[in-house]
C-alpha cells in the first residue's frame, strides 16, 4: 500500500522515542523507504546505530555537519520525501514549528519542507493541557498539519492522563491511510457547514453558541484530502481558511441556508454547524440603550430555518449522502435517532456537549454514529481523527454504491 513511498521520520527528545525502532520496522514492512533525522534529545533515548540499522539509511543529526550537508543537506532532506512524520513530537518541537524557529536540523528541515507533515505528540499531561501547547496545536492544524494522538494512559513520569504517543501500529495505519486516500473521492462534490451562527439583536449584540468550528473544518479538510470538490460554509470562527477548499463565510442561519442552496446539488453534505434555533424577530437598527430602572427590553424570538430538515426534504436537490450532527446534553443516542428520522438524513453523529465534556471549543470528540441499522460508539478521538474516520466511511459507502 505504501510501497517505495519515501518517509522522513523526525525523532525528537521524549521517552516515546524508544518506540521508534518498532515504528520503522512497521513502516518498512509496509513497503516504505524510511530516512531518519534524530535530534539531540531523541539521541538520549535511542541510538543512531539502531535507527540506521533498521532504516537501512544514514541517520542525520547535525545541522552543521559538512559531510551531511554535502550529501543530503536540510533543504534536500525536506524535499526528498513524500511525507514527513514527527514521532515523538515533543512540546518543544511543536512550539518551534508554530513559531517558525530553526535552531537544529529537525526544526530547520520542518520549516523548509514543502511536503505533508503528520505529528504524533508525546508529553506529560500538564504540558499537553497547557494553553501554550493548545494554541500551538491549533496553529499547526490551521496550517494543514495532521495530528495523531496523543492517547490517554499511564506515563513514564508516574502520572496518568492525555499525552502518550500513539502506538506504532496506529501511526503506521495513519500513514497507510494517507497514501491510499488520494483521489478516493475525486469527482464527488461535498458541502460542509461549520461553526456557530450569529443572530443579531442590534448592530453590536447577537445571540450565538459556543461552537468553535473545529470539527466542521476538520471534516472539510479530510474530504478535500480524499479528492472531493469541497465547499465549506462557515459561521464566525477564529479558524484560518483551509487551502484546497472553497470557503464561504456567513453570519446568520438564513445566510447559511442561502449559501447551502447556492451550491446544491452535492453528492455529500455534512451539516456540522451549530445553527441557532432562534433569532430576534425585529432586529434593532440602533444599539439598544439602558433606560434607567425600566429593566431589560423584551426580546421577541422567532424560529430560524432548519437547514438539515430542508436539505433532507429537498426532493431532487437532496444531497446524495446527507449527514448531520446532534449536539446534546442528555439522552444523546435517543435524541440522535429521532433527529435522523425527522430530518430524513442518512447518518447522525451524536455527541455530548455538556460543559464537563469539553467538546465545544475542545480538540476531542466522542461520537455515537447513528445509521439506519443501528448505533456505533466510536472511542474518544481528536476532531481530526473523527474527520478522517468519517471521510473514510463516506468514501467506502460511495465506492459501494457507485
Amino acid at each position: 500500500m505504501i510501497n517505495n513511498k519515501r518517509i522522513l521520520l523526525i525523532v525528537t527528545g521524549g521517552i516515546a522515542a524508544c518506540k521508534t525502532p518498532e515504528l520503522i520496522r512497521q513502516l518498512t514492512k509496509a513497503g516504505a523507504r524510511v530516512r531518519v533525522i534524530l535530534s539531540k534529545g531523541g539521541a538520549q533515548f535511542v541510538t543512531p546505530m539502531t535507527l540506521g540499522a533498521l532504516s537501512g539509511d544514514t541517520v542525520y543529526q547535525d545541522l552543521f555537519s559538512l559531510t551531511d550537508e554535502n550529501t543530503m543537506g536540510h533543504i534536500e532532506l525536506s524535499r526528498d520525501a513524500d511525507l514527513v512524520v514527527v514521532a515523538p513530537a515533543t512540546a518543544d518541537i511543536m512550539a518551534k514549528m508554530a513559531a517558525g524557529l530553526t535552531d537544529d536540523l529537525a526544526s530547520t528541515t520542518l520549516l523548509a519542507t514543502d511536503k505533508p507533515v503528520i505529528i504524533a505528540p508525546s508529553m506529560n499531561v500538564r504540558m499537553w493541557e497547557h494553553p501554550a501547547t493548545r494554541n500551538n496545536v491549533k496553529t499547526l492544524i490551521s496550517r494543514g498539519i495532521s495530528v495523531i494522538g496523543p492517547e490517554e494512559g499511564d506515563m513514564a513520569c508516574g502520572e496518568y492522563g492525555m499525552g502518550r504517543m500513539s502506538e506504532p501500529c496506529d501511526i503506521t495505519e495513519t500513514v497507510e491511510r494517507f497514501f491510499s486516500a488520494d483521489g478516493r473521492l475525486s469527482g464527488f462534490r461535498a458541502l460542509v457547514t461549520s461553526g456557530p451562527t450569529h443572530e443579531a439583536i442590534d448592530p453590536v449584540r447577537f445571540l450565538a453558541n459556543r461552537s468553535s468550528g473545529k470539527q466542521g473544518h476538520a471534516i472539510a479538510r479530510a474530504l478535500a484530502g480524499l479528492g472531493a470538490d469541497t465547499t465549506l460554509i462557515t459561521g464566525p470562527t477564529g479558524l484560518a481558511d483551509l487551502s484546497g477548499v472553497a470557503m464561504v463565510h456567513v453570519e446568520s442561519a438564513r445566510d447559511m441556508l442561502a449559501a447551502c442552496q447556492s451550491v446544491l446539488p452535492s453528492d455529500i453534505a455534512v451539516c456540522a454547524a451549530a445553527v441557532a434555533d432562534w433569532r430576534v424577530a425585529d432586529q434593532a437598527t440602533r444599539k439598544i440603550k439602558k433606560t434607567g430602572n425600566a429593566g431589560p427590553p423584551p426580546l421577541a424570538l422567532c424560529e430560524n430555518p432548519d437547514i438539515l430538515h430542508i436539505l433532507g426534504h429537498g426532493g431532487k436537490r437532496r444531497p446524495g449522502l446527507l449527514i448531520g450532527f446532534a449536539a446534546e446534553t442528555d439522552n444523546v443516542i435517543d435524541h440522535g435517532r429521532l433527529k435522523r428520522e425527522q430530518k430524513n438524513c442518512d447518518w447522525i453523529l451524536a455527541n455530548n456537549v455538556s460543559p464537563d465534556s469539553g467538546t465545544f471549543g475542545g480538540d476531542y470528540n466522542t461520537i455515537h454514529f447513528i445509521h439506519r441499522d443501528g448505533v456505533e460508539d466510536w472511542p474518544r478521538l481528536t476532531k481530526d481523527q473523527v474527520a478522517e474516520k468519517l471521510a473514510d466511511r463516506i468514501a467506502i459507502t460511495l465506492e459501494r454504491t457507485s
